[in-house]
């Protein structure tokens, strides 16, 4: 059995949270920290130019909420790192993308096959909310569960890279979100907010409403995939570019995505260039699809697991085996989340086409 993602447990103000983060997770840190840095070298990205990245995107964090900056510098401060190398955590992708712009470098996306399942369509009438992470194998060892105690506002639990604020997850008042990589024509044309800072947004709010509306408005400066459910029973999926927003609603009670733009709209508008690195993307939600049940009331949680266990066309598949991806980076499904968020169950597998064996976590 693959050893379960520890839980990392925080509360107070958002400087001793992140204190707390920093030195329960450190050593974690320190391996995601390492994974990103030597990246950033191979991309002639030094010290010093990270240094410039992050005050770039420092002010845009900052307007967003001066919060996550005391966060993040509360993380560097307890797990005794710089506070670049978290801000790097927080935003790796936008640094990634920015230094391989730069140097004309191919992309090394991360995947990823999300679902949602309406009540309608699930047997036990709860909203299920699912996804594969596909990313970097060694992420196995540099990420977390995190719980956050909040006394302004609802509790979270999500499933992070340490160091970072959030990734996936949903909180006491029932609202839940996943996210995927998507990639157009419109990337890094502007400067936005990072991703994983506008999930963490969107999970402290109350309200699906204003959920939705974070991840609707918020400018971002890459494309992004991301889907707000609530446990009362709605879910819409929300494909962003930097500068505008579509939408994919349920069909038949399911929401399915995987990596390639859907939405009609989006592809009368934008050019999607994300397929010639994850050509894979092209059938993921599809098998899916024909994997789960038809009929409302039909589907189980045990349905949405064993479709995304799916190992069809391995190791190109939904449940992806570590294999090297097309630039040669060792990619694998690195977990796989299973959330009922009105039943305040998240089951975790870490590196599930190996392992079959769930954790449960909890609020």
């Amino acid at each position: 059995m693959t050893a379960p993602f520890p839980l990392v447990d925080v509360s107070g103000s958002p400087r001793e949270r992140g204190v707390m983060h920093g030195s329960q997770a450190r050593e974690r840190i320190l391996v995601g920290i390492g994974h990103y840095v030597a990246q950033l070298k191979t991309l002639d990205l030094d010290a010093d130019g990270l240094r410039a990245a992050v005050e770039a995107f420092l002010p845009v964090v900052e307007a967003f909420d001066p919060a996550y900056v005391e966060e993040m510098r509360g993380i560097a401060e307890g797990a005794e790192v710089p506070f670049e190398h978290i801000v790097l955590l927080n935003a790796r992708t936008e640094v990634l993308k920015l230094a391989e712009r730069r140097q004309a470098a191919s992309a090394d996306p991360d995947g990823c096959t999300a679902l949602v399942v309406l009540p309608q369509a699930s047997a036990d009438g709860s909203l299920i909310h699912a996804q594969n992470w596909d990313w970097k194998r060694d992420c196995l060892e540099s990420s977390i569960v995190l719980r956050i105690r909040r006394d302004d506002g609802p509790d979270i639990l999500t499933f992070t890279e340490a160091g970072a604020l959030a990734r996936t997850g949903f909180n006491a008042a029932g609202i839940a979100i996943t996210g995927n990589y998507l990639e157009s024509d419109r990337d890094y044309t502007q400067s936005g907010v990072p991703v994983a800072l506008i999930r963490r947004k969107a999970l402290e709010t109350e309200h699906p409403a204003l959920a939705m509306r974070t991840v609707y408005v918020t400018p971002k400066s890459a494309s992004s995939n991301m889907i707000v459910s609530h446990a009362s029973g709605i879910a819409i999926n929300f494909e962003c570019a930097p500068d505008e927003t579509f939408q994919v609603h349920a069909r038949d009670g399911v929401i399915v995505h995987a990596n390639h733009w859907i939405s009609e709209a989006a592809l009368a508008k934008l050019r999607d260039k994300g397929v010639a690195n994850m050509p894979d993307t092209l059938y993921r939600d599809m098998r899916v699809r024909e994997l789960l049940p038809t009929g409302p009331g039909s589907i189980t949680t045990d349905h949405v697991k064993q479709a995304l266990f799916d190992d069809r066309f391995t190791p190109w598949s939904v449940c992806r085996p570590p294999r090297p991806n097309v630039v040669g980076v060792m990619t694998a499904t690195v977990a796989m989340f299973v959330m009922q968020p009105g039943l305040n169950i998240f089951d975790i597998a870490p590196l599930p086409a190996h392992n079959r064996e769930f954790t449960r976590y909890a609020l």
